[in-house]
């Protein structure tokens, strides 16, 4: 079945609507089966000439891509509203069976219109689904002025130059929305398997006598090492200082009742972003660590007479090609550790 595709320029969030109701009930009278999928509504604001980056990143998102998707580019200087509109069908219907239909609206505004974006994009979502935005290149005004309609805001902490407004930002954001933070799950397989390395029974003792952890991290993915930190902090009930930087790294302590735990974050040299290794270190000498490698993740642990052991955990690193269409996945779930995490991160940068 071909795209049924509307479009026009200098045009209002009415006529969208309008042509919108207009294509559903023809593409109904020429194929019974296509129903239109209703999960979520999805609104990314992105600038005008980086526009086919984000186009190639939501075309890998594949099985999770939103229901309804609303592109909105910005040209600086436009004045005029014009617009896109398109219902079409992934696959090609069988007989018997349904097909899922999927929208996708195309907006093209200037800057101008931002402080407002709600009352253009308001009659273009379906009501009563989740609504989630996504800037990947700031465009602030844009977010804010959507807070009112969506439930889910899709951010990257990474994105921002300073990490303390990146992690002030997200804090702010997750008063009156669910954040998505692509940052924090970067480190999704690292947390994974330190919890499950201390799961038995014989290891969880172990929690109490942590010493010192090292995080290895790309330069620019500090809010993914700082996140990680404060995953720990949270869980365990570390109450975490302040870190300093020198040397080209970060480096503080986190303190408990019964001792403090050295905490040293450093940036290495990595083609992806995210984390590049963790080391978690015991009082008496013992050690756990990660590190990327080939298939997944190599694993290390040293007891405490020095004998070390090294195993691959197979299939753990989940890449960057994926990363936006788990966000997506995420934006239909509820993380309640990420707060927690991310206020414990700020408490670190302050």
């Amino acid at each position: 079945m071909a795209d049924d595709v509307w479009r026009e320029d200098d045009t209002t969030p009415g006529a969208i609507e309008a042509a919108l109701r207009t294509m559903f009930a023809q593409r109904h009278k020429e194929e019974r089966a296509y129903v239109p999928a209703r999960v979520m509504n999805m609104v990314v604001i992105v600038d005008r000439d980086f526009r086919g980056e984000i186009e190639n990143r939501l075309q890998r998102v594949g099985r999770f891509h939103p229901s309804r998707l609303i592109l909105v580019a910005v040209e600086p200087g436009r004045r005029k509203l014009s617009a896109v509109a398109r219902i079409g069908t992934e696959d090609a219907p069988q007989a018997g069976s349904i097909s899922i239909g999927r929208e996708r609206i195309e907006l093209l505004i200037g800057e101008r219109h931002l402080p407002k974006l709600d009352t253009i994009v308001d009659p273009l979502v379906v009501s009563d689904l989740a609504t989630m935005i996504w800037s990947p290149h700031g465009n602030d005004a844009g977010i804010d002025a959507l807070r009112r309609l969506a439930q889910i805001v899709l951010i990257d902490s990474q994105d921002e130059p300073d990490v303390e407004t990146a992690l002030k930002r997200a804090d702010d954001l997750t008063n009156d929305t669910y954040v998505v933070d692509l940052s924090w799950l970067r480190s999704t397989p690292w947390r994974e398997r330190i919890a499950a390395a201390f799961d038995s029974p014989r290891r969880r003792p172990d929690l109490a006598k942590i010493s010192g952890v090292t995080v290895r991290h790309r330069e620019d993915s500090l809010a993914s090492g700082l996140l990680f930190c404060g995953w720990l902090s949270s869980r365990l009930g570390w109450q975490p200082g302040a870190l300093a930087h020198a040397r080209g790294r970060w480096s503080g302590t986190a303190h408990t009742r019964r001792q403090d735990i050295k905490l040293s974050l450093q940036p290495v040299e990595m083609s992806s972003p995210g984390l590049a290794g963790v080391t978690i270190e015991l009082a008496s000498g013992s050690a756990v660590a990660l590190d990327r490698a080939p298939g997944g993740l190599r694993a290390m642990r040293r007891d405490r007479d020095g004998t070390e052991r090294t195993w691959t955990v197979m299939g753990a690193s989940r890449g960057e090609g994926g990363i936006l269409g788990e966000g997506v996945r995420q934006a239909l779930l509820r993380d309640p550790t990420y707060r927690p995490a991310l206020q414990s991160a700020e408490a670190m940068v302050v």
